[in-house]
């Protein structure tokens, strides 16, 4: 295996150089994880799938866990703020919620090999979704959700659960509209939306 010797090039090329190892190991990484599973990977597979010599990953990451955190964090800075901009622009109920599945389907069947190792690490997703900008993404949702109520937009309903239920049905559905031959963003994004508004109505009156 090769490794860059960082120190020896100039401030400039030096800082292009962490940056290509660091994507080197997050590309080889989500390909690993993927392929394996989370349980079954170990530091050494994802090094000999960078080329890189193995003392070069612990210069950019302490462990396994520490990967797959910034993979998910990557994920969550791609998709974030297409959600926010799809939030923001929304004059009613049903397009605020329609939007937001449409982009986050769309960006998921887009996103393919992304999303079929975070598939693939069902169960470490489920341990790994504190990581900072995940939880990030889940307080801009929950910020919206407020902004939403007191605009009128959103029905006056319990935020604190609308926020987990659109999140759980996201991240379920989304599980599901990629097993299919002929996955349909829009379908499904119009699925989920009727599902919610419907049952808000009912919220909202009381029960």
């Amino acid at each position: 295996m090769s490794e860059t010797n960082v120190a020896s090039v100039p401030p400039g090329k030096r800082e292009q150089t962490k940056a290509a190892n660091r994507q080197a190991i997050l590309d080889a990484a989500r390909a690993v994880f993927a392929e394996l599973g989370y349980g079954a990977t170990t530091v050494r597979d994802i090094i000999r799938r960078t080329g890189l010599a193995s003392g070069t990953f612990y210069n950019y990451f302490r462990s396994k866990e520490e990967v797959f955190q910034a993979l998910m964090d990557e994920s969550a800075l791609r998709i974030r703020p297409r959600l926010k901009e799809e939030r923001l622009k929304a004059k009613t109920f049903e397009g605020f919620l329609h939007g937001m599945f449409a982009v986050f389907f769309t960006y998921v069947l887009e996103d393919n090999h992304g999303y079929e190792m975070m598939r693939a690490n069902t169960g470490a997703i489920r341990v790994r979704m504190d990581t900072p900008e995940v939880i990030a993404g889940f307080e801009e949702l929950r910020v919206d959700i407020d902004s939403g109520i007191a605009r009128g937009v959103i029905p006056d309903v319990d935020a604190e659960y609308l926020t987990a239920s659109l999140i759980g049905i996201a991240f379920e559905m989304a599980d599901r509209i990629v097993t299919r031959d002929d996955p349909d963003p829009e379908e499904a994004a119009r699925f989920a939306t009727e599902l919610v508004v419907g049952g808000i109505a009912k919220v909202a009156a009381g029960g």
